[in-house]
């Protein structure tokens, strides 16, 4: 049974709302109402009020089950047009046109047909990363080659371990030598300085001779 509603003179110009229209076509009226209150569009509110009105006419004039109604068909057609002018540069005028529309929507109840959703919904199969060649190759060349026994299989040799008590020599051994290189150091350091105080005395004694040569003949 299909019932209708209608709204006349919507001040929304037709193209606007056939743009609303054909996406909600064949679509329960549950469905479609919450897909008017998410769309970004200003002829989705007009649209919305005409489907409520069909669902209420369609529940209390002929006793219709709410959650059993489709939109059948939304009409959407052009109503009288307003026109109004904007006035422009050396006396002329812009022609503004607004238009209005009449929007007709037509529910139409099919038990059955509108199929509740579970829950929670199956959730999809995640996808597995793929291997990389080389990863493949490699399990490609293990399974070509034949499985082997226990007797097939070859010991590694086990290495060698160094003994403790080589470390223990060596860490007691290291403080002697240690107080024989601080002892080289300390000689080597005491030559540097005698070699540098001998230097600043020759220099010393060269400075002097001038002054003392200068002095014998300012005497003479």
């Amino acid at each position: 049974m299909e019932v209708q509603a209608k709204a006349k003179w919507v001040r929304t110009s037709p193209r606007k709302v056939r743009l609303v229209a054909r996406t909600l076509r064949d679509l329960p009226v549950s469905e479609a109402l919450v897909a008017c209150s998410f769309m970004p569009k200003a002829a989705a509110r007009d649209v919305a009020k005409v489907i409520r009105s069909a669902q209420a006419n369609a529940e209390n004039n002929f006793n219709l089950v709410k959650d059993d109604l489709v939109i059948k068909d939304i009409r959407v057609e052009p109503g009288p047009m307003l026109k109004r002018g904007q006035p422009r540069a050396m006396g002329r005028l812009y022609s503004i046109f607004k238009r209005t529309s009449h929007i007709t929507a037509v529910v139409e109840d099919r038990p059955g047909v509108v199929r509740r959703r579970a829950a929670a919904l199956p959730r999809a199969p995640q996808p597995t990363a793929r291997p990389t060649p080389a990863a493949a190759a490699a399990r490609a060349a293990a399974a070509s080659q034949p499985a082997t026994t226990e007797s097939d299989e070859v010991e590694a040799p086990a290495r060698p371990r160094k003994a403790k008590a080589e470390t223990v020599t060596t860490a007691a051994a290291t403080p002697g030598a240690e107080v024989e290189k601080a002892e080289v150091k300390k000689a080597e350091v005491k030559k540097v300085e005698a070699k540098k105080g001998e230097a600043k005395k020759t220099e010393s004694k060269k400075k002097d001779e001038p002054k003392k040569d200068t002095k014998e003949k300012k005497s003479k």
